[in-house]
Formats: structure tokens, C-alpha cells, sequence
């Protein structure tokens, strides 16, 4: 099995305790899975942040008030623009991944929250690759390649039914 891209660099910063959350070496194990075969280098910063973080962000990109698990953020650079120091292109975006609606869905799931973490990383991921699951058919294409890419990391599917 591929490990993924050649480069790759993920920057994973905590928002609120580090507790029961994964350690960033999962991200970037999940983040390589989603990428391979896909893209040979990115750049991409994930943000773990309690519910007020996360429900800022909402509104405020979204108009939705309330905290969701994963919010994704494609970087759009203008043509022109310096890339910051010691930022490499291409630059993938951000994910925000807002923990205790993680940790919530997971036991409303009956998930393990690794597991669950998994899959938004890699729901996350997609997104900044410009998969959407706008409407059935694009859906059902996108959930059809997190299965996969789950099952390659040994993570069950899912959207099973509970």
C-alpha cells in the first residue's frame, strides 16, 4: 500500500484540551489516505475547536448557527499573491473540526470516535479536492470513495445503518 503523497505537510492545532483527541500524526495518516492517488503534494492546516469555535465559524462562513463536526476551507490564492514563509504550494486549504460534536455524534452513532474522526478528516479532505455532495448522485459518488478510503485504513463504513 501507498503511504500517500511524496510531500506532504499537516499542521494540526488544538483549540481546546488535547484530552481523548487525537494525536496529529492520526490526522496526517488519514489526510495521506484521502490523498492517495490523488494529489502528489499539498499543504493543509486542520484546527480542533470546542462548540463556541466552531459555531462562530458556521455563521459566520455558512449563515447556519450552530456547531457542525467539519467545516472545510479551500485555499484560493490570487494570482500574484506571496505564499506566507515556509508555506509550500499547493497550498490544499483548512479543516475545522469542531470536537464535542464529534464526540456527541460518535456515541449517538455508535461510532468509536477515532473512527469518527477518520471519516471527517477524510469527508474533509474531498471537500478541499472539490468533491461535493450537492445533490444524490454526487453524494452518493463521494460516500461511495470515503468507504473506500476508509476501508483501506481498516475503518467499517460509514453510512451503514446503525
Amino acid at each position: 500500500m501507498t503511504r500517500g503523497p511524496e510531500r506532504l505537510e499537516v499542521s494540526v492545532s488544538y483549540a481546546l484540551p488535547r484530552a481523548g483527541l487525537p494525536a496529529a500524526v492520526s490526522f496526517r495518516r488519514w489526510v495521506a489516505a484521502a490523498l492517495k492517488g490523488r494529489i502528489r503534494e499539498a499543504d493543509l492546516a486542520i484546527r480542533l475547536v470546542d462548540t463556541k469555535e466552531g459555531r462562530a465559524f458556521n455563521r459566520h462562513y455558512r449563515g447556519k448557527d450552530y456547531a457542525t463536526n467539519v467545516l472545510s476551507f479551500p485555499a484560493e490564492m490570487a494570482e500574484g499573491v506571496k505564499l506566507p514563509k515556509g508555506v509550500k504550494m499547493p497550498l490544499l486549504g483548512d479543516l475545522v473540526i469542531c470536537a464535542p460534536v464529534v464526540a456527541r455524534e460518535a456515541r449517538e452513532q455508535k461510532k468509536a470516535q477515532a473512527a469518527h474522526y477518520a471519516h471527517l478528516t477524510v469527508h474533509g479532505v474531498l471537500h478541499l479536492l472539490g468533491w461535493n455532495h450537492e445533490d444524490d448522485r454526487e453524494a452518493e459518488a463521494m460516500e461511495q470513495l470515503e468507504r473506500e478510503i476508509l476501508a483501506e485504513l481498516g475503518i467499517d463504513d460509514p453510512y451503514a445503518p446503525l
